[in-house]
């Protein structure tokens, strides 16, 4: 198969309908690739309207952003607790060895 623009929208449309179609059927591994698709298409529909001059743009970029912060709250949450607990071992190994 030749991948053209007309290939990938098609190809795109068919993989959200069978995840949409998951989540109706009950399946649960449909919702969250959809709940994390949905901010990232507001992010790209915000940049376009940036792009295009149009105001509408920068409201859709900035809900887009705070939906994914939202998202990845929990594991930038486990970063800053992985980033506090190494910086704790660094400096008590700084101060062991002075």
């Amino acid at each position: 198969m030749i991948f053209n623009k007309k290939n990938l929208l098609a190809l795109f449309l068919i993989i959200i309908g069978g995840l949409f179609l998951l989540e109706k059927i009950g399946l649960n591994f449909g919702h969250s690739i959809i709940s994390f698709l949905i901010p990232f298409v507001i992010l790209g529909i915000g940049y376009l309207g940036i792009k295009n001059g149009k105001f509408i743009g920068w409201p859709l970029l900035i809900i887009g952003c705070f939906m994914l912060l939202g998202k990845f709250a929990g594991i930038l949450g486990i970063l800053l607790a992985v980033g506090l607990i190494l910086v704790g071992v660094h400096l008590l190994k700084k101060r062991s060895i002075e």
